[in-house]
């Protein structure tokens, strides 16, 4: 399978994207390729990106991606840019764009960067600094502008804010660049041909056609191992991201592993499971022990395991969500997406509003009264339940707050009208 990640350079309906085995989606952001349709033997061909709506694409993820057997190809945007970056490590990139990022010709993400319409197909509102050296380069070819006003007229264009870079714009410009002859030949060339000066338009082009034929990227030395990727920034993408279906509903591993560290008054129980499992099977491919014989060895076995030992928890690793999840039931997974719902419902009726602006004396206060612990005990109770100190706890729980203020309203207005009748 290809998973075209394509927009303003070429939209859903291009002829080329309808061929079998090509899944056309938007343009690529922060957590894509996490996505578990995404499998080893597919192709992730990557042409457009985000990166000024919402947090790009980044660099760890593609290593991750092409660490688990995914062909990775870039071209044309921010994916010419990628592959230019990664190519070492063994992405494919195609096109003119893609070699003179690589030659050091041009750099940063201005190049490529245009305004998109905010639609199903992403059109591009404005032009790139890449199309506009290209087609300059094609009007000295034809006379029309010399080395020098080709140059100065470059300079100006690219002083143009990106998402104000119109064709009107350009045209203004040009006319107060004095280069009328340019801006109307630039315009009859248009009229003859929509596609005219797209460089970006012929490298997508041609990154499809290279995904559709399938040829091998380039062997420049073996890749990264997984050490110099996994960092604990990339381990927290993958756990933000890892999803599942499971009884018709699509739920965030995470979530889900959150609501029983805070709800499950039995979790203590699960997490020391899992603490034992992680000491016979260390992630890092140690020794295996019991958990007792280790916590010996470190602290003469004064202390509870689970206030000595933290281990980073995986939740693309299968056992470790079974073992993890293992009390869940199809109750507390309808919880679950009810919470999830809450906080999306938040987050469209609170302009601005995210889960680091929920109150830690709030969320506190909320988690103490879920466990039933006072003050005191608050940072042992969260250690015991996997959240290694009520700092953190809170962190963490700050996602369920939206959704528990409004359980704990509505259990206060049942009480107080049972009062009242009785």
């Amino acid at each position: 399978m290809i998973h075209a990640f394509v927009g303003p350079t070429l939209p859903s309906s291009e002829p080329q994207l309808s061929a079998p085995g090509i899944r056309v989606r938007p343009p690529a952001r922060h957590g894509d390729l996490f996505d578990p349709a995404i499998r080893s033997g597919d192709t992730a061909l990557i042409i457009d990106g985000v990166y000024h709506q919402a947090p790009a694409l980044r660099h760890k993820e593609i290593l991750a991606a092409m660490g688990r057997g995914v062909r990775v190809i870039g071209a044309a945007s921010i994916g010419a840019l990628r592959a230019a970056e990664l190519t070492r490590f063994g992405m494919l990139g195609v096109g003119r764009i893609y070699a003179a990022y690589a030659q050091g010709e041009i750099d940063g993400d201005d190049e490529v960067a245009v305004g998109q319409v905010p639609d199903g197909e992403f059109g591009a509102l404005t032009w790139p600094v890449v199309n506009l050296r290209h087609i300059l380069q094609l009007a000295r070819s034809a006379g029309v502008v010399d080395g020098e006003r080709a140059a100065r007229l470059l300079a100006a264009l690219r002083a143009v804010y990106y998402p104000q870079r119109t064709w009107a714009a350009v045209r203004a410009v040009c006319h107060r660049q004095g280069e009328i002859k340019f801006a109307s030949w630039v315009a009859e060339r248009r009229a003859q041909d929509e596609h005219f000066g797209d460089l970006k338009r012929a490298d997508a082009l041609a990154a499809v056609r290279t995904a559709l034929e399938g040829g091998e990227a380039p062997q420049t030395g073996p890749g990264p191992v997984p050490a110099v990727w996994e960092t604990a920034y990339f381990r927290r993408w993958s756990n933000a991201f890892a999803h599942s279906r499971v009884g018709g509903l699509e739920l965030c591993t995470e979530d889900r592993l959150v609501y029983q560290q805070v709800f499950d008054p039995a979790f203590g129980k699960t997490w020391a499971v899992y603490l034992e499992y992680r000491s016979f099977h260390p992630a890092d491919g140690g020794k295996g022990l019991p958990l007792a014989e280790r916590l010996i060895q470190v602290t003469g076995g004064d202390l509870p395991a689970d206030r000595v030992f933290h281990p980073a928890v995986d939740l693309r690793e299968e056992r470790t969500v079974a073992l993890l999840l293992a009390g869940e039931t199809e109750q507390d997974r309808q919880a679950v997406a009810r919470y999830a719902d809450a906080l999306t419902a938040e987050r469209r009726t609170r302009p601005g509003f995210t889960v680091d602006t929920v109150r830690d004396d709030l969320t506190r206060r909320l988690l103490m009264q879920v466990w039933q612990c006072p003050e005191q005990d608050f940072d042992a109770e969260a250690s015991a339940r996997g959240l290694v100190c009520g700092t953190r706890a809170v962190a963490a729980a700050k996602r369920l707050v939206p959704e528990l203020l409004q359980e704990i309203t509505k259990t206060t207005e049942r009480t107080e009208a049972a009062c009242v009748t009785r």
